[in-house]
């Protein structure tokens, strides 16, 4: 049976979701049409850490703070927890106090500090070789195996958003799309089809070469301590831009090249989040290619575990899971473009849908429907 919405949604991830959102917060009557019966792609294969501080300057940290203002507004509604807030980035060497140093005296720094060593204490228990800390308050964390459902769940209750699951978009076209159950007509049209680079407007991602990438994680079990936030270390500060752009970074980055080549070869950095249950979620490494291999290797998650060790002064928890996911990657935050007539095609090219999707999906929506910017309601 034919039916008509003003918007439909392509994808049921947290980008698709996100443009969900922002457009029922204009009043518009929204169908999200998905292949899969539940969320099993990157939305939930993450660390569900809302990752403000060491974004790209500019547009990319905004879309960052505003999609964790977002996260916070739903929570409760949704009765998603938010576990920890913040971030705890070490620096194991001089060099990466130095790039800390430089990236506090910008506006990025907004909410964040230092602490010495000394004062680490209740932010990093077992700590190991570390010279101090940037510790900031604007990140969160929530558990993405249920807060993606839960945000999905509370879209069809609170907001009449109807979600056609197990469907198939196999052609769009301006007010129309063709599924597998079905055609349904909407007056306007966002594709938010993740990794899936193919099946509708494969020209468009063919020529802002989108690949994908490969990341590996694990889940260890309760260490017996309590993280209040989310930890990083150096690794990280030669791979989020707004670190990694700062010319103190180059210091930085010759040395890990001589120390952890390895971990820089398979894209190896720190994040360690902690769930409800205690247990920790670890990664994470980035391959590239057309096609990724399912695969998993034991040497790359010893590079994990290693840096692990080197952090926390202790041998990681015994591993409880092992899981590889997928996303799309190219040079920049993301590709948005307009195939079509009230159609835009939307997807996140790097790694940072949970922390920037709501930021962006508010700006797309207002341009489709030629509102000013911030004004989504």
């Amino acid at each position: 049976m034919e039916q008509h919405f003003d918007l439909a949604v392509v994808g049921a991830g947290v980008v698709g979701l996100a443009h969900a959102l922002a457009a029922v917060r204009l009043g518009k009557r929204v169908v999200v049409i998905d292949r899969d019966a539940q969320a099993n792609g990157a939305s939930v294969r993450n660390f569900g850490f809302v990752t403000v501080t060491g974004q790209a300057r500019g547009e990319v940290w905004r879309r960052a703070r505003r999609s964790a203002e977002v996260w916070s507004e739903i929570a409760g509604p949704a009765e998603i927890d938010v576990l920890q807030r913040g971030l705890t980035m070490v620096a194991r060497r001089p060099e990466a106090m130095a790039v800390l140093e430089a990236f506090l005296e910008t506006e990025m720094a907004d909410g964040c500090g230092w602490r010495e060593v000394a004062d680490l204490g209740d932010r990093l228990p077992g700590q190991g070789k570390v010279l101090g800390a940037l510790t900031s308050q604007v990140d969160l964390r929530v558990e993405s195996r249920t807060a993606i459902p839960r945000l999905a769940a509370w879209l069809e209750a609170a907001h009449a958003v109807t979600f056609l699951r197990g469907a198939a978009v196999r052609g769009v076209e301006t007010g129309r799309l063709e599924t597998s159950v079905g055609v349904v007509h909407a007056d306007a049209i966002v594709v938010c089809p993740g990794d899936d680079l193919v099946t509708l407007f494969p020209e468009r991602f063919s020529r802002a070469e989108v690949t994908r990438c490969k990341l590996q994680m694990l889940r260890l079990a309760d260490p017996g301590w309590r993280l209040p936030a989310p930890v990083m270390s150096d690794l990280g500060l030669v791979r989020y831009l707004g670190y990694a752009a700062l010319p103190q970074a180059d210091a930085l980055r010759a040395r890990l090249a001589a120390e952890q080549g390895a971990h820089l070869q398979h894209g190896v950095h720190l994040i360690v989040v902690q769930s409800a249950d205690g247990s920790l979620v670890v990664g994470d490494s980035h391959h590239y290619a057309a096609t990724p291999d399912p695969f998993a290797r034991d040497d790359v998650d010893a590079l994990i575990l290693d840096e692990f060790a080197q952090v926390f002064g202790q041998a990681p928890p015994p591993v409880l899971e092992r899981w590889t996911g997928t996303y799309a990657s190219a040079a920049g935050h993301s590709l948005v473009e307009a195939p079509l007539p009230c159609v835009r095609l939307v997807t996140v090219t790097s790694g940072t849908g949970a922390s920037t999707a709501f930021g962006l999906g508010e700006e797309v929506i207002a341009d489709l429907y030629a509102r000013p910017q911030g004004v989504m309601a």
